[in-house]
């Protein structure tokens, strides 16, 4: 089966983590509709996801020219809207999870298929918690809405490729209850 490129489309790569994973049930934030949502992090050292990303987001300004135009006699500079690469040592600097990353907040009101290394979906939803590093599927379009012009980053599907160090506090019971003493079944 032949694949069609699609500049304002990216697959992350690998050491791509999951973070405010609202993947299984769409979540409504600021009162606007509920969508499926993922912060994707990732680290300046994969400068071939972020050269992708880059280049993706040039795509859909370029594609998106009449919609950033709006009434307007212009279309506005690049360098002068809204777009979905931020830095994390600059946005996020006390968290340290974002240290030396980048993230783009992707979302969409469809569910994104999940599935495992191997490509089998995943349905179990202990399986994909905010943590996980994985891969993801995302389109970047643009939006001129209320005032406001820019880039989105759309969600497509997700790649589990390895557990991580649960974000948020929250500790899984696996890992809670690894260690106990049982002294008590004896």
């Amino acid at each position: 089966m032949a694949k069609f490129a699609t500049p304002t489309k990216v697959i992350t790569g690998v050491k791509t983590r999951w973070s405010y994973a609202n993947v299984w049930e769409p979540k409504s934030i600021n009162g606007g509709a509920p969508k499926y949502s993922v912060s994707l992090i990732i680290p300046k050292s994969d400068t071939v996801t972020v050269g992708k990303i880059k280049d993706a987001i040039k795509a859909a300004y370029e594609e998106g020219q009449s919609k950033l135009k709006g009434n307007n006699k212009s279309v506005p500079a690049l360098s002068s809207i809204k777009t979905p690469l931020r830095d994390g040592d600059l946005d996020r600097p006390d968290d340290a999870t974002y240290k030396g990353c980048y993230f783009i907040n992707a979302n969409s009101a469809t569910a994104p298929g999940i599935v495992d290394a191997a490509r089998q979906p995943i349905l179990e939803r202990s399986e994909v918690y905010s943590g996980v590093y994985g891969r993801a599927s995302i389109n970047f379009y643009a939006f001129n809405s209320n005032g406001n012009k820019g880039i989105a980053c759309g969600l497509n599907n997700l790649q589990k490729i390895s557990d991580g160090e649960p974000l948020g506090g929250k500790t899984r019971a696996e890992d809670d209850f690894a260690d106990e003493d049982e002294e008590f079944l004896s």
